[in-house]
């Protein structure tokens, strides 16, 4: 069977990490976050003091970018978690401000154009699954099967509110659902590697979708490609 390039663009709180990370369980097949990566700068940024919620110091992000050092690793049970500069940073990562700062970050070009070029490398031998928001379109516009996700925002809102209400984080519902909404019109109308869907992606709306039922269209779509 041969090894293909697996693409999954989305909206946020779509779901893509989840049935990015099954599908490549599924397929014995390398797993990378991009958004990870992107989250990982960011915690780097608010750490230094050069993102708030306010401003970028892009000047210093800049001139450090080549201090920060993304890598994926996996525990003892089996679960993938990212590293920044060696420092297990998974949880960190996943709170509202960092995915914030991520989608304000990930509009720079110097930014986006270091990330692009470590994904291309880590896809050479194939055997992959991606997820983000460029990949299908930038990251590897040659990849065997694309699959763009989507949902409704309030849909999106509530699991993103449910995620973080279940690590025990103070949030409000409506500030969820803005920020949901903020973050696609900023990932939808950057100038650099906006979000698009590949003319020739997949479409897979889960908003009335069972996980089982995602990943089973998810599957399918796979096996076809790998013939």
């Amino acid at each position: 069977m041969k090894k293909i390039i697996v693409a999954i663009d989305g909206h946020s709180s779509c779901g893509k990490s989840t049935m990015a990370k099954e599908l490549a369980a599924y397929a014995h097949y390398t797993y990378v976050d991009t958004g990870a990566m992107y989250r990982a700068v960011s915690l780097y940024g608010i750490r230094q003091g050069w993102i708030t919620e306010q401003h970028i110091n892009v000047e210093a992000l800049e001139a450090h970018l080549s201090e920060i050092h993304i890598g994926f690793q996996v525990s003892t049970d089996g679960k993938q978690y990212t590293t920044l500069n060696g420092e297990n940073v998974e949880q960190q990562i996943r709170t509202l401000e960092v995915a914030n700062g991520a989608s304000r970050v990930s509009t720079l070009g110097f930014v986006r154009r270091a990330l692009v070029h470590q994904q291309q490398q880590m896809g050479i031998e194939k055997g992959i699954v991606m997820d983000g928001r460029d990949i299908g379109t930038v990251v590897f516009p040659n990849a065997e099967l694309k699959v763009f996700v989507t949902a409704s925002a309030q849909v999106r809102a509530q699991r993103r509110y449910n995620e973080l209400k279940a690590k025990g984080d103070v949030v409000n519902f409506d500030e969820v659902l803005a920020n949901v909404i903020e973050r696609d019109e900023r990932d939808s109308n950057r100038a650099e590697s906006p979000l698009r869907m590949a003319p020739d992606a997949k479409l897979l709306d889960n908003s009335n979708l069972t996980k089982v039922e995602q990943f089973e269209m998810l599957k399918a779509w796979f096996i076809e490609a790998v013939k």
